[in-house]
C-alpha cells in the first residue's frame, strides 16, 4: 500500500544531510524535469519581485526566496521530516517505532510541485514551489509534470493499493487510476455536509498514521474503511474507490 500525501507549504529549516542530489532520490525517470525546474526556481530568485508574484508571497515571505536561491547548496533531510502543518502534526511519524516506522518509512509518499514524487526518506531540501505557481516562460506545472508523473504513479497504481490524500491541485499534477480518493466532510447538525478545507488535513493526518503503521494490507477501499471504523473514525463509501470521512461541523 501507498499513501500518497499532500506537500505543505511550511517546512522546517536545515537538516543534517548532505546538499540537494537528485541522483539520490526515487524514481529517477522524474530526474529531468526536477532538475529543470530546481534551474527554474533558483533563477526567479535572482528576482525578487518577480519571484513573489510567481510563487504568490508578500514582501514579509522574502526569506521563502531567499531559501530557493540556496535550493542546490543547502542541507537536506528525510522528505517526512520536512513538511509540517497541521497534517504533518496529526501524522505524527516521529514518534513511530519499530516495525510501525519502517511500514510508515515504506507506504508514505509526498506529492511534490519540485520533486513530482518523493517518497519518505528522499533527503530534500526546504522549498517554495506550490502546485499553483506559474514560473516565467513554463506553462502550468500539472501541463509539465502529467506526462511524466502519471506513468510512474499507473506502475505503482498496478502493484499496489494507492490511497490518495492529495489536495486537489496537487492531485492535478497526476492522476492514479484505480486510486482510493478520500475527502473530509463536516456534517451539520440538520444533516447537510460540507467539504472542509483546512481542518480535513488533521483527520487525514491521522488517518495516513493509521494506514502507514497498521500490520494490515487493505487490498480495497473497503478494507481501508473498515480499519478507520476501527479505529473510530466515521467512514462511509460512496463509490467503489472513494470514501468520506465524516466529521461533526
Amino acid at each position: 500500500m501507498l499513501v500518497l500525501l499532500p506537500p505543505s507549504e511550511t517546512k522546517i529549516d536545515g537538516g543534517d544531510g548532505p546538499p540537494l542530489r537528485l541522483d539520490a532520490l526515487r524514481h529517477p525517470e522524474l530526474g529531468p524535469l526536477r532538475s529543470a525546474l530546481v534551474d527554474e526556481v533558483v533563477a526567479l530568485s535572482a528576482d525578487v519581485p518577480a519571484a513573489r508574484a510567481a510563487l504568490g508571497l508578500s514582501p514579509k515571505q522574502d526569506a521563502e526566496i531567499a531559501r530557493n536561491a540556496a535550493l542546490r547548496g543547502s542541507p537536506t533531510t528525510p522528505a517526512l521530516l520536512r513538511y509540517t502543518g497541521v497534517l504533518y502534526d496529526a501524522l505524527d511519524v516521529r514518534s513511530l517505532r519499530g516495525t510501525a516506522a519502517a511500514r510508515a518509512r515504506e507506504r508514505l509518499a509526498v506529492g511534490s510541485a519540485l520533486f513530482g514524487l518523493v517518497r519518505a526518506d528522499d533527503p530534500i531540501p526546504a522549498y517554495r514551489l506550490s502546485a499553483g505557481s506559474a514560473l516565467p516562460g513554463r506553462g502550468t506545472l500539472a501541463a509539465a509534470w502529467r506526462p511524466l508523473l502519471e506513468p510512474v504513479l499507473r506502475a505503482i497504481a498496478d502493484g499496489e493499493l494507492v490511497v490518495d490524500l492529495r489536495s486537489g491541485s496537487y492531485a492535478a499534477l497526476a492522476r492514479v487510476p484505480g486510486a482510493v480518493d478520500v475527502d473530509v466532510l463536516a456534517e451539520r447538525s440538520d444533516g447537510t455536509r460540507t467539504v472542509i478545507s483546512h481542518f480535513n488535513k488533521a483527520h487525514k493526518g491521522r488517518l495516513a498514521r493509521l494506514l502507514a503503521g497498521t500490520r494490515a494490507e487493505p487490498a480495497d477501499a473497503g478494507a481501508v474503511a473498515a480499519l478507520a471504523r476501527r479505529a473510530g473514525m466515521r467512514v462511509e463509501r460512496p463509490a467503489p474507490a472513494v470514501l468520506h470521512v465524516v466529521v461533526p461541523a
